[in-house]
């Protein structure tokens, strides 16, 4: 039965609404917003003192729950669906890390064997991060298997993974690179750049020759110079690109996150997790693929060498923080959130946004940006 969500404010696509009805399709899609002025007739879902906003889309996230991509099967992927409707994502795009081409094949094919089948936050397309990475930068990546990009390789998973594979962050100093962006590119897959000591130039080569992202921003590359430009300045200079940015206050300094909002603007601001197993975990040991980790203190770090090693944050604490820390309003922390990843990696026709006819997939908020309950295909599936 078409219902309709009353509430205080709504985050819709291209505008933000005090109050108002958002109307709840029967077949759990949504339909028109009316003002507060134009009462529909119906059923209403009151949220009075409550805001809606879009399900939250992480487009970079490794594991949670004693789960990983890397090691999980079905289960413990649906596992991991589930629990991320308890952080305000409602779609999201499982991650890997750098690992052996068998391994990486294996989890294409149970991508593609088991799509459509979450029970939870919906799996939006594969992200591989790696391996076309450089050692230097490894951060708490394994470069034992980091190689030169192939794009034979690399349709070898995409086919795979039965079109599953939407997304890969490389670096872009490596031989063949820009070669290799500019072919997968054409093949509709969506190239960032990270885990990388490329120069501004190099930088630029790869962002030319197609890449639009970069990957995790700051973290697994150089400190931004003003001496020696690279590709963390490249990051905060070039336009038209979106940078992924970990906010849990470890990975980035909040005085380094307001600058880089700063320069590119909230619109090119994609927050994401980086979350790995331990994530709604306590602290203790874990593994990333096949490292070991530490939890403690809020951080993820490596045994050996105590590299950061992915973070332990949930979306809709990220999206809490930089609103918080005053750096931007909580209507553009909402675009960080949902809009901008889901743009940036091209599954906004699925997600990241209010609009009708697209799956109503949504957030209630209280006004401190804490979550409420989260709503998937205009069901409640979760109430904090």
């Amino acid at each position: 039965m078409t219902y309709y969500i009353h509430a205080d404010k709504f985050f819709l696509e291209n505008r933000t609404e005090n109050g108002g009805y958002l109307e709840i399709q029967d077949n759990g899609k949504f339909g028109f917003y009316y003002p507060e002025n134009k009462k529909p007739d119906g059923k209403i879902v009151d949220y009075s003192g409550k805001w809606v906003a879009p399900g939250y889309v992480d487009t970079h996230i490794h594991g949670s729950l004693k789960e990983d991509v890397m090691k999980s099967g079905w289960e413990g992927i649906d596992k991991i669906s589930n629990g991320l409707l308890s952080a305000g994502v409602t779609s999201w795009m499982p991650t890997t890390i750098t690992a052996s081409s068998k391994t990486l094949t294996k989890i294409c094919e149970m991508f593609a064997n088991y799509r459509g089948q979450e029970s939870g936050a919906k799996i939006q397309g594969i992200h591989f991060e790696g391996p076309f990475f450089t050692e230097e930068h490894a951060g708490a990546e394994n470069p034992k298997y980091m190689t030169d990009p192939s794009i034979e390789e690399f349709n070898k998973w995409l086919t795979a993974s039965e079109g599953m594979l939407k997304k890969i962050s490389m670096a872009p100093e490596r031989k063949g690179a820009k070669e290799f962006i500019r072919e997968a590119v054409k093949e509709g897959i969506v190239v960032a750049l990270g885990h990388s000591s490329a120069t501004f130039e190099q930088a630029v080569e790869g962002i030319e020759a197609g890449a639009s992202i970069f990957t995790h921003t700051f973290n697994g590359m150089p400190d931004p110079s003003h001496h020696s430009a690279s590709i963390s300045n490249a990051a905060m200079a070039l336009n038209n690109v979106t940078d992924e940015l970990i906010c849990d206050g470890h990975h980035v300094q909040v005085p380094m996150v307001r600058a880089l909002i700063k320069a590119v603007g909230p619109e090119h601001i994609a927050l994401i997790t980086d979350c790995m197993e331990a994530g709604m975990m306590p602290d203790g040991d874990y593994m990333l693929g096949e490292l070991p980790v530490y939890v403690k203190d809020g951080m993820a770090r490596l045994k050996d060498g105590d590299n950061l090693a992915g973070s332990i944050l949930q979306l809709k604490d990220g999206v809490k923080n930089v609103v918080d820390w005053n750096i931007v309003t909580p209507e553009e922390a909402v675009m960080m959130a949902s809009y901008v990843p889901a743009k940036s990696s091209h599954i906004l026709a699925n997600c990241g946004s209010i609009m009708p006819d697209k799956d109503a997939d949504f957030l209630i908020l209280n006004p401190d940006m804490t979550l409420s309950e989260t709503y998937l295909d205009g069901v409640s599936r979760y109430k904090a």
